[in-house]
C-alpha cells in the first residue's frame, strides 16, 4: 500500500444533517418513523429521512393518478412542458455544489465526480425539453378517398421510478425529465442509501412551478415502498435501475397487472485490446473505466481481454498508472476514487478477490481494504487480478468495486467469444487502429453500447440500455423517451360512406 497515492482527510466541515421528507401532491410530508444515512467516508449521520410505508406510497400513487387523469400536465402543450423542464435545468446548474456535497457524503464518491454528475444532468433535462416539443406520430392518407388514418403517441400514464445509490441524481435525470416530457405523472423512490439528492430535485421542481401531483417522492425501503410501486393497479409503468436480481423480482411482482417494465441492470463490461491499439490511450481508458465512481458503476469496464502478445506489457502499464490514481477523502477535489458504499459491500468485493486467488489468479496490485488517515477503512485498494479464467466468479459476476480482471485472447473470433460469454450485455469496448477490426467487433458484440477507441462517452441523444440480463428497454435519446409513450391509431371516416351496407334495411 505504500506505493499507492492516498489522499488523507482534509478535515471538511460537514453540513447540518439533511432532513428528508416525502413530496405528495405538492406538499412536503414527514410522518411516523425516520431512518438515518451514515456517510461511508466520514462515519457520521449525514441525513435523516422520513420512512415511507404502504399507506404513504398509496397516497403518492393516488396523487399521481388524479393529476394525470385531470389533464393538468398530460394534456397541456409540449411548449408548456418544455418551458418547465428548462427552468429545472437552470435551477440544477444554480444548485450544483449543494447537491453534490450531500451526494458525495451519502455515496462516498469523490466530490469532483459528484459535481460533474449533478451539473451534467442539466443537459438531460434540456434535451428532454426539446423532445416535448418535437414528438409526433404518423398520418396515412392512402386508405381511400373517404378515410384518414392517424397514429398518435400518448403519455403512458402513471410511472413508478425506482433509482439506485451509485448515481442517484444522474440516473433520476435519465428517467424523470423524459417521463415528464411525454406528459406522464410519476412516483419516485430513491435508494435508502442516497435519498437526499432526490429530495433536493423535488425542491427544484416545486420552485420551477411544476403542478402539484405531477412528481411525487416517497422515501424508504424496497419493502414496502418499492413493492407497492411495482404492483399497484393505478401504476401503468415501472422503470428501475439496479441489480439484476432485484430487476427480476420487479418483473415478477408487476406481472399481476401486466404493467410495462423498463430495466437497466448489471454489467460485466469488457474492453478488448488489440496489439495495434494506441496503448497509452487504452491504458488510461481502462484505468478510468474500472476506478471511476469507485468501480460502483454498471458501465464499469471490470474485465479486459488483451491480446496475449501484449498482455504482460499492458498489465504492467495499468498497474503503474493505478499507483498514481488518487484514492481517499471524497471531499478533496483532487481525489479520484472515494469510499465503498457500505462495509458489507466492501467485504463482498474482497470476497471475490480472495476466491480468485484461491482458484489460481494473481493479484498484481491491491487486493485488500484501504485505511485512509482520519476516515477509517471503508475503502478498497485499486486492484488488478491477472491469471483469470473465464469460469471464475470474478470474471463472470458483477463485483461492483475497483477491481479489474485480465483475460487474454489470440484471435478476433476468440475475443468476441469471450466478450459474449456472459449473462450480461450492457456495454463493450474495442481498441484497434484497424477500422475493419473495430466494425466487425461492434457488429458481433452482444452489448447495448459498443465504444471504439474510447470508453464511457455518452450523450443525451444516444439511447442507453442492455441486452440479455443487463435489462430491457432503453433510456435517454428518442428511444428512451418513447418508452413513456403509448401508440394509438385513429381511424376516421371523413367523407360519405361509399360502402354497401352490411345489413340491407330495405324490403
Amino acid at each position: 500500500m505504500k506505493d499507492l497515492t492516498v489522499q488523507p482527510s482534509i478535515g471538511f466541515e460537514l453540513p447540518e444533517v439533511f432532513q428528508g421528507k416525502h413530496l405528495i401532491a405538492g406538499e412536503w410530508v414527514s410522518e411516523g418513523d425516520t431512518f438515518d444515512r451514515i456517510s461511508p467516508s466520514h462515519g457520521v449521520v449525514v441525513s435523516r429521512s422520513a420512512k415511507g410505508d404502504e399507506a404513504m406510497t398509496e397516497r403518492a400513487i393516488a396523487a399521481a393518478r388524479e393529476t394525470f387523469d385531470s389533464g393538468a400536465w398530460s394534456r397541456i402543450s409540449g411548449k408548456e412542458r418544455a418551458a418547465a423542464l428548462l427552468k429545472v435545468a437552470d435551477l440544477i446548474e444554480a444548485n450544483v455544489d449543494r447537491i453534490a456535497v450531500q451526494e458525495s457524503l451519502e455515496s462516498g464518491k469523490p466530490i469532483s465526480q459528484a459535481r460533474g454528475e449533478v451539473g451534467g444532468a442539466a443537459d438531460l433535462w434540456r434535451y428532454a425539453a426539446s423532445l416535448a416539443r418535437t414528438t409526433h406520430g404518423d398520418s396515412h392518407n392512402t386508405l381511400g378517398e373517404d378515410m384518414l388514418g392517424v397514429v398518435v403517441k400518448d403519455p403512458i400514464g402513471v410511472v413508478s421510478i425506482i433509482t439506485p445509490w451509485n448515481f442517484p441524481f444522474w440516473i433520476l435525470s435519465q428517467k424523470l425529465p423524459f417521463a415528464l416530457a411525454a406528459g406522464c405523472t410519476v412516483v419516485v423512490k430513491p435508494s435508502e442509501m442516497t435519498p437526499s439528492s432526490t429530495v433536493m430535485m423535488g425542491e427544484l421542481l416545486v420552485e420551477a412551478g411544476l403542478p402539484a401531483g405531477v412528481c411525487n417522492i416517497v422515501l424508504g425501503y424496497g419493502q414496502p415502498v418499492g413493492s407497492v410501486m411495482s404492483t399497484h393497479k393505478d401504476v401503468d409503468m415501472v422503470t428501475f435501475t439496479g441489480s439484476t436480481a432485484v430487476g427480476k423480482l420487479i418483473t415478477e411482482a408487476s406481472a399481476g397487472t401486466l404493467k410495462k417494465v423498463a430495466l437497466e441492470l448489471g454489467g460485466k463490461n469488457p474492453q478488448v485490446i488489440f496489439p495495434d491499439a494506441d496503448l497509452d490511450n487504452a491504458t488510461d481508458a481502462v484505468t478510468f473505466g474500472v476506478y471511476f465512481n469507485v468501480g460502483q458503476c454498471c458501465n464499469s469496464s471490470s474485465r479486459i481481454i488483451v491480446h496475449e502478445d501484449i498482455a504482460e506489457d499492458f498489465v504492467a502499464r495499468v498497474v503503474a498508472l493505478s499507483r498514481k490514481v488518487k484514492f481517499g477523502d471524497p471531499m478533496d477535489p483532487e481525489t479520484q476514487v472515494g469510499a465503498i458504499v457500505t462495509a458489507e459491500h466492501n467485504a463482498k468485493i474482497d470476497g471475490y478477490v480472495q476466491k480468485a486467488v484461491q482458484a489460481g489468479a494473481r493479484v498484481e496490485i491491491g487486493g485488500a481494504t484501504l485505511a485512509v488517515d482520519g476516515l477509517g477503512e471503508q475503502f478498497y485498494q485499486p486492484t488488478v487480478v491477472s491469471g483469470v479464467t473465464a469460469d471464475m466468479a470474478i470474471a463472470r459476476e458483477e463485483v461492483f468495486g475497483p477491481v479489474l480482471t485480465v483475460l487474454t485472447f489470440r484471435t478476433l473470433d476468440e475475443a468476441i467469444a469471450l466478450t459474449n460469454d456472459s449473462d450480461y450485455g450492457l456495454s463493450a469496448g474495442v481498441w484497434s487502429d484497424d477500422i475493419h477490426t473495430c466494425l466487425e467487433f461492434a457488429r458481433r458484440a452482444d452489448a447495448g453500447t459498443v465504444w471504439t477507441n474510447t470508453w464511457m462517452d455518452g450523450y443525451p441523444e444516444l439511447a442507453f440500455g442492455g441486452m440479455k440480463q443487463s435489462g430491457q428497454g432503453r433510456e435517454i435519446g428518442r428511444y428512451g423517451f418513447e418508452e413513456f409513450l403509448e401508440v394509438k391509431s385513429l381511424v376516421m371516416r371523413v367523407g360519405r360512406d361509399s360502402r354497401a351496407p352490411w345489413v340491407n334495411s330495405g324490403d
